[in-house]
């Protein structure tokens, strides 16, 4: 596969690559002082928290990723705007329907599953942060500037006859 000429698609893999290794670790955290706090049910709690989490970040940068395929055909635009916008109601779908089914549940602890939610965003968003800082992409991007061919073409095709060229 040839490397996307989207500038966005090396912060975004990189972003979801990070995200991944800290989930992993907030999961470990998120169980170990759950079991600590609010005993089998703030384990639970905890990794329940990180995971919704985890999912719902990933949605935006994987439904962007998975748009971004599209580059350069000439529905690119409503296809990524179609695509993202799916991604963020799938979201709220899911928000809704694990509200629902976790709203009553017994084996939630609120505050586990609210802390570890809460921590898992804050690291979500300080890794994004890390990511756009480390990674080195032009001001301008994704932009192809006309050259002098294209310039002679846009007068007709013809060669440019008679006096110097301002």
């Amino acid at each position: 596969m040839s490397p996307s000429p989207v500038s966005s698609t090396p912060i975004l893999r990189t972003a979801l690559m990070w995200s991944g290794a800290v989930t992993a670790a907030l999961a470990v955290a998120a169980a170990l002082i759950g079991l600590l706090v609010a005993g089998t049910e703030g384990l639970w709690s905890g990794l329940a928290g990180v995971l919704i989490a985890a999912v719902f970040l990933a949605i935006t940068a994987a439904s962007i990723l998975i748009a971004n395929r599209w580059y350069g055909d000439p529905l690119y635009v409503p296809i990524f705007f179609g695509i993202v916008l799916g991604g963020w109601i799938l979201k709220l779908v899911v928000f809704i329907i694990a509200l629902l089914l976790l709203r009553d549940q017994p084996w939630i602890a609120p505050t586990v599953f609210f802390v570890a939610l809460v921590v898992s965003v804050m690291a979500s968003l300080a890794v994004d942060v890390a990511v756009l800082l480390k990674m080195r992409i032009p001001h301008v991007s994704d932009v192809s500037l006309p050259s002098a061919s294209d310039a002679d073409e846009g007068e007709g095709g013809a060669a440019h006859s008679g006096g110097p060229r301002v």
